[in-house]
């Protein structure tokens, strides 16, 4: 099993040092990958998510310069927030930048408050995700890209830089279509805050449709560093890596 964590992005632990601190202690301690969440604004009064929270591509980008080895990932960024050309732009750039370490988690987001500061149609997300997936595609191995999209069409158009490998692109969420989209258009997929009971029976339907070992499987999980012990973090460990998760991801809470 492959082990990331989380980054100090958010609350009132995140800055631009302490950012970079905990991106070179990951390295160093042998962590494979660091991660970022995504929103960008969020309505008063909402409990949840937490409205500090520095830019998901801003903040790897710092980790990216301060590090050599860990992947650069997010958990996971709101697709339907985002023009696909811009932030096909933006991952290409920073792949190349970092020398091929992004993996992009993705999903279709659920603040509605959020969705209508943007002026994105709410229950338009799911199908603009599904689109939104390919025409990153396109944009990043296409030339020149000619993507006939419902949202977003583009037309002999010269998108460059464009990566030197294919970037990994994991699918979030639990519902009927994460898990049809994570199927039949991801490279993987990026539960959270499930138990191992619970993410038995998402994994049996993602390996039904995904057999290949090069379909990974991921959870985001939070661990308490000063309550939880360590045989109780070593017990949840094992209990997903018997159902057959390759990747966990913590986030520590404090």
């Amino acid at each position: 099993m492959r082990f990331g964590i989380h980054l100090p992005q958010y609350g009132r632990a995140a800055s631009g040092d302490s950012i970079t601190r905990a991106a070179c202690h990951a390295e160093d301690l042998g962590f494979d990958d660091v991660w970022v969440s995504d929103h960008l604004a969020v309505p008063t009064g909402a409990p949840y998510p937490p409205a500090f929270l520095y830019e998901p591509i801003v903040s790897l980008t710092w980790a990216a310069a301060a590090t050599e080895r860990v992947a650069l990932g997010t958990s996971v960024l709101v697709l339907p927030y985002r023009h696909p050309l811009h932030l096909a732009k933006e991952t290409a750039s920073l792949d190349l930048f970092s020398g091929g370490r992004v993996l992009l988690g993705v999903a279709a987001g659920w603040l509605e408050g959020e969705f209508d500061a943007l002026g994105v149609p709410f229950r338009q997300r799911g199908r603009r995700t599904d689109e939104s997936i390919d025409a990153l595609r396109a944009c990043w191995e296409q030339k020149p890209v000619a993507f006939d999209g419902e949202f977003f069409p583009m037309r002999d158009l010269k998108v460059q830089p464009q990566p030197e490998r294919r970037i990994p692109l994991w699918v979030g969420g639990a519902s009927d279509a994460a898990i049809r989209r994570a199927v039949e258009k991801g490279d993987g997929w990026h539960g959270t805050y499930m138990e191992p009971d619970a993410t038995a029976p998402l994994i049996r339907k993602l390996r039904h449709g995904r057999p290949e070992t090069e379909f990974t499987i991921s959870m985001r999980t939070s661990w308490d560093g000063l309550a939880t012990y360590a045989a109780e973090i070593r017990k949840g460990i094992e209990a997903f890596s018997v159902l057959g998760l390759q990747h966990l991801m913590a986030v520590w809470a404090h």
